[in-house]
């Protein structure tokens, strides 16, 4: 999608963070998108897929009151951007898992090592791509922590969980410790990392909402396995809820 801003309708209520009873209160991003929808005023709008939504609520909570308005013009690109097809949940899952990694804290390394490892699995599930054979995609993002991404091997071994399991706990709680992750990291400019994850994971929606779940065509290329891991440390009890 093109990150230019799209132009909005006048005197709609700025973008602000939480849960908003109403416009004259204010708004989130995706309570925006559901007036634009011609919804009942909701953060939970049915016209964006349950993932992508939390993603937007997410930026638009964490990012900072002076970088918040340029989100506004992203909000249309969600409305109508919706599928049950668990590819969508495991593909936002593993962008937000994968930009957040080079990023975040050591310790906040290991639980999104062990998120791209997750969310890798289910694809390679759906795709039916051999057992420990990881996206080319994957891959690199791991080569680039090899700590955390022997940690996250050892931690894991041959775990596999249920698609439901999947799509309630782990991905939902994969974008909860990346949007923190990346808005507390010690960067230069956090707002405009959780933007551009923003605009990826609208980008990853729609992508695969016009590819009609075409299973013959996957997205990544796959690589070789990774290394074992050797360690463990604090975050187990993060990990263990989400899988």
């Amino acid at each position: 999608m093109s990150t230019d801003d799209t132009q909005l309708p006048t005197l709609l209520p700025l973008l602000s963070r939480g849960k908003h009873r109403n416009p004259r209160k204010g708004a989130c991003f995706m309570e925006l998108a559901s007036l634009l929808a011609g919804e009942r005023w909701s953060d939970h709008p049915a016209c964006t897929h349950p993932l992508l939504a939390a993603v937007a609520r997410h930026v638009n909570d964490y990012t900072s009151d002076a970088g918040r308005p340029r989100l506004t013009g992203l909000i249309p690109s969600v409305i109508g951007l919706t599928s049950d097809d668990l590819h969508v949940d495991a593909r936002i899952a593993l962008r937000c898992a994968t930009t957040a990694l080079p990023v975040v804290s050591a310790e906040r390394q290991n639980v999104m090592a062990v998120a791209v490892l997750a969310a890798d699995r289910v694809l390679a599930d759906l795709d039916g791509r051999p057992g420990g054979r990881l996206e080319e995609h994957s891959a690199r993002a791991l080569a680039d922590v090899p700590d955390a991404a022997r940690w996250a091997e050892r931690f894991t071994g041959e775990l596999r969980m249920t698609p439901k399991a999947f799509r309630r706990r782990s991905a939902p709680i994969t974008v909860s410790c990346a949007t923190v992750g990346i808005a507390q990291a010690c960067v230069p400019d956090p707002d405009a990392i959780l933007r551009d994850l923003l605009i990826g994971a609208i980008d990853d929606c729609a992508a695969w909402v016009r590819r009609g779940a075409d299973p013959g065509q996957p997205a990544y290329a796959a690589a070789p396995e990774p290394e074992p891991a050797d360690e463990r440390s604090p975050a187990r009890r993060t990990i263990q809820m989400a899988l």
